[in-house]
């Protein structure tokens, strides 16, 4: 069974970091670009950040460029999160790529996880 399993989320203060975690199961992470997204209540889920499978090339939506970083090693996919603000509020979500490129749609992706909360109070 293919499945993503997210870690790391949490409460934090505003200026504070988390570090979420991705593994999977069923398939090799390694093998696939992964993408970050994150879905806040009443708002479309929103593609935080992607990296390549072959190459480790990023891509991040602007609002959280160069205050979140993600990376990858043979097992998992990580979001390194700096300098939290109260809008980075939302459930986040790993996901599997279709495609050879990295995107931020999550049209691109057909394999998630069930999400882990994070919560930045001011």
């Amino acid at each position: 069974q293919l499945q993503l399993v997210e870690s790391g989320g949490g409460l934090v203060q505003s200026g504070g970091s988390l570090r979420l975690s991705c593994a999977a199961s069923g398939f090799s992470l390694s093998s696939y670009n992964i993408g970050w997204f994150r879905q806040a209540p009443g708002k479309e889920r929103e593609g935080v950040a992607c990296i390549k499978r072959s190459t480790f090339t990023t891509t991040y939506t602007d609002s959280v460029e160069g205050r979140f970083t993600i990376s990858r090693d043979h097992a998992r996919v990580y979001l390194q999160m700096n300098t939290l603000k109260p809008e980075d509020k939302a459930e986040y979500y790993c996901a599997r790529s279709t495609s050879i490129v990295c995107s931020l749609s999550p049209n691109s992706y057909n394999y998630w996880g069930q999400g882990t909360q994070v919560t930045v109070s001011s």
